[in-house]
């Protein structure tokens, strides 16, 4: 002050006004030094300590113009008070962004920034620090004490109020510290969620527009700062998988696509998704298409890249391969692998998108493709997708509809999909032959197994009576399970017939059909679907058959009508 003073009387002007305009801090800092020079006692805040401290470097306050001055009790302030509690150097830190140059000359955001990793790292249970914020009451009044919380999210809250340049050489010196990824990562996502509106579509407007940017003053980012702030987020959440959450990419994910952002950021999403898709939903797949050419309703290829991006991670890191799928392992199994996962998933999708009349053929058989065979233990979901597209698409030709049906492996039907497919009026031809065909050797299958079963149990049970004097308790659950067992033969014995019913009257109309074209269609068709093992099977089970040497009469019966069945059944066919 002086020395402008000076240099405006050297000038020899009578009257003169000097103009500071660079003051950090503006007029209200300028006010405070101005009182400490007349001697009026400063309240020092961590609000404006900051301000005051480069205020007096900018003057050049030094002691060599008085003891105690202001530099000297700015520092000692920083220092021993606010450097030394979580809350007041945060607030410090805060109001560095209006004096950026300056706070990073003095090394003071280099300072807080140290304070508040060293307090993050730290068991605030283990800490006094702690103690000057928060909401504690004593009798219903306010202490100013913040309750222990021994969590390590517990300053996620508290640093989102940081500004995004701020925030990242936070999140920087952190991880320098050592502070593990995953608490990182909680921390973008709690930030990401404070800035983003579409992120909390699904709560109320208050929680989700509270803590913005400083410099927002509360108002809503616009679109532009939206995209710098998402590419920006992208870049700073770890790779490694697991560590944020899925549900929260798919919301950056739907919020970049919204926002048109870089091309770069959204393929970095779908491999982040990619890599963990198996912990994915149908509604988190469910993506609107924000396409300005709207072919269809969700977003399909979007799904598509992220499901490529899965199976090639599920390669190199070694995950399921086709020999190490036995369809044993997953029936009725608790715990399913990834890729066994995101197939359920995936044919879930497709249901839900196979009623678009927009969705083209290609992308849905494409998608469909994509999943590999052995990652299906059944095709109960892939058939139930495929039938509410061929529904949804009655115009397809015969020749998209064969395409379609060839993704099917018949062979992996529940008996609830065999029968529904056999009566399906939308499937080819060879597919309905070729349920049934699989359909009846599974029946027969069944049947010759419950022959052994039943060789079994009278076997054992013979071993188990001893001599003259056996149990008529015993006798009597052996007549019980032996009717149980014949109505169940029945059952099957019946339901053999009428597909062998079936496949008569459809191998007649097939002979016709042949006939007229000049070709020998059921040959073909029987050559195949392996119709030739429908002998071989019946062998197998007349050998099993033979094969019994004791039982009760009524099983020595079923037996003989089985056999009768069984010839009946060698002149039909």
């Amino acid at each position: 002050m002086e020395r402008l003073i000076a240099e405006a009387s050297e000038q020899g002007e009578e009257g003169y006004v000097i103009n500071l305009p660079d003051i950090p801090g503006g007029a209200k800092t300028f006010e405070l030094v101005a009182k400490f020079c007349y001697g009026v006692k400063l309240e020092l805040t961590s609000s404006n300590v900051v301000y005051l401290r480069c205020s007096a470097e900018h003057l050049e306050m030094k002691e060599d113009y008085g003891e105690g001055n202001l530099i000297v009790q700015t520092e000692a302030f920083l220092n021993q008070v606010v450097l030394q509690s979580w809350k007041d150097s945060l607030k410090a830190l805060q109001t560095c962004d209006d004096v950026l140059r300056y706070a990073e000359e003095l090394n003071i955001t280099k300072r807080c920034f140290e304070s508040l990793a060293t307090k993050a790292c730290t068991d605030p249970a283990l800490s006094g620090w702690l103690a000057t914020g928060g909401s504690v009451l004593w009798n219903g009044i306010s202490t100013g004490a913040r309750p222990n919380n021994s969590s390590s999210d517990w300053w996620y809250d508290d640093v989102c109020t940081l500004s995004l340049p701020l925030f990242k050489r936070l999140i920087s010196v952190m991880e320098t510290r050592g502070i593990r990824q995953e608490i990182i990562a909680g921390s973008l996502t709690c930030y990401a969620k404070k800035y983003l509106p579409g992120l909390n579509r699904r709560q109320g407007a208050i929680e989700s527009s509270n803590r913005l940017a400083p410099v927002a003053l509360g108002a809503p980012p616009s679109e532009d700062d939206q995209k710098l702030f998402l590419e920006e987020i992208d870049r700073l959440l770890p790779m490694q998988k697991g560590l944020v959450p899925t549900k929260f990419l798919f919301g950056l994910l739907r919020t970049a696509m919204i926002l048109r952002v870089n091309p770069a950021c959204i393929s970095s999403l779908e491999k982040r998704i990619g890599m963990q898709l198996d912990q994915a939903t149908l509604e988190d797949l469910l993506m609107p298409n924000f396409s300005y050419s709207m072919e269809t309703l969700y977003n399909v290829d979007c799904v598509q890249r992220i499901l490529d991006h899965f199976l090639a991670m599920d390669q190199i890191s070694g995950g399921t391969s086709p020999g190490a799928i036995d369809d044993s392992q997953f029936i009725g199994s608790p715990s399913l692998t990834p890729v066994t996962m995101v197939a359920k998933l995936i044919d879930g999708y497709l249901a839900e998108v196979a009623p678009d009349v927009n969705l083209k053929f290609p992308k849905f058989q494409a998608l469909a493709a994509a999943v590999p065979d052995y990652a299906r233990p059944l095709d109960d979901g892939l058939y139930r997708a495929i039938d509410i597209y061929l529904k949804s698409h009655p115009w397809l030709v015969e020749s998209e509809r064969e395409q379609l049906c060839r993704l099917i492996d018949c062979q992996k039907f529940s008996l609830e999909a065999c029968t529904h497919a056999a009566q399906n009026e939308r499937l080819p031809l060879r597919i309905v032959v070729q349920v049934l065909f699989f359909e009846q050797l599974q029946l027969r299958t069944s049947i010759a197994g419950c022959f052994l079963v039943s060789d079994h149990l009278d076997g054992s049970r013979q071993l188990r009576s001893g001599p003259a004097g056996s149990n008529e308790g015993g006798l009597a659950t052996t007549v019980r399970e032996n009717q149980v067992l014949k109505v169940g033969m029945d059952n099957m014995r019946m339901r053999v017939f009428e597909l062998e019913k079936e496949c008569s009257n459809m191998k007649q109309e097939i002979e016709k059909l042949g006939r007229t074209e000049g070709s020998s269609t059921w040959g073909s068709v029987s050559k195949k679907f392996g119709f030739k093992l429908k002998s071989q099977m019946c062998s197998a089970q007349a050998e099993s058959v033979s094969n019994q040497s004791n039982g009760n009469g009524k099983v020595e019966k079923l037996k003989d009508r089985h056999g009768k069945h069984k010839n009946n059944s060698s002149h039909n066919d």
